[in-house]
């Protein structure tokens, strides 16, 4: 089987909400001022896709968020949503790759994140086998591209393939593909769905 895994709020916990602190603190803004001018729009995704430079994005979203900040300042800030791993979630990968599965990460992600993340959490990738990354494969999800991209790649029909990710959206296209794809609403989903899914978990003889 290949286990496919989103990794903000699936593998790592993750909040915006973080970065407008700092932004705010920062910038001198009110959050409740900044809050309502911060969104995922249009160069979050080309941000994402490697369409636009990283300090392109951040010259964007201070115009769109009407704050003045320095490219470190908004770094600083746009690196902030990490909280921390989920190690429940790391084990499960670790002992899935035991068994003989093969475990990917699929995240909409872009590099001033990847200037972080690995660093402070390297061990999200040593309990993969691969990443795949939206900013190095110039397309994100819900693209149904990037689920046929990643199936073609590890050489595997779409119905030995289960996708965990938090966003519904990404799950429908996940399913459309023809991947069991499981939302994960909160951080019981995963423990719970092994819990339940043992039979995934063949002993090697």
């Amino acid at each position: 089987m290949l286990y496919i895994f989103d990794m903000g709020n699936v593998i790592i916990d993750i909040d915006f909400k973080r970065a407008l602190a700092v932004w705010s603190t920062l910038s001198g803004t009110p959050l409740a001022t900044l809050t309502p001018k911060f969104s995922s729009g249009d160069a979050v995704e080309k941000h994402e896709c490697g369409q636009i430079s990283d300090r392109e994005f951040a010259e964007i979203m201070c115009d769109e968020m009407e704050v003045s900040l320095s490219f470190e300042q908004f770094a600083e800030g746009w690196q902030a949503i990490f909280i921390g791993v989920r190690q429940e979630v790391i084990e499960l990968m670790k002992n899935l790759r035991e068994q003989g599965h093969r475990v990917v990460v699929l995240s909409n992600t872009n590099r001033l994140h990847f200037d972080y993340w690995p660093i402070h959490y390297p061990e999200i990738a040593t309990a993969a086998d691969c990443l795949y990354l939206s900013q190095e494969l110039g397309m994100r999800k819900p693209d149904t591209d990037i689920f046929k991209y990643v199936l073609e790649k590890e050489n595997i029909a779409p119905d030995q393939a289960i996708f965990f990710d938090d966003v519904l959206e990404h799950v429908e296209a996940a399913k459309k593909s023809g991947i069991h794809a499981v939302h994960v609403a909160d951080r019981n989903v995963i423990p719970d769905y092994f819990k339940v899914h043992d039979f995934s978990l063949p002993t090697e003889q």
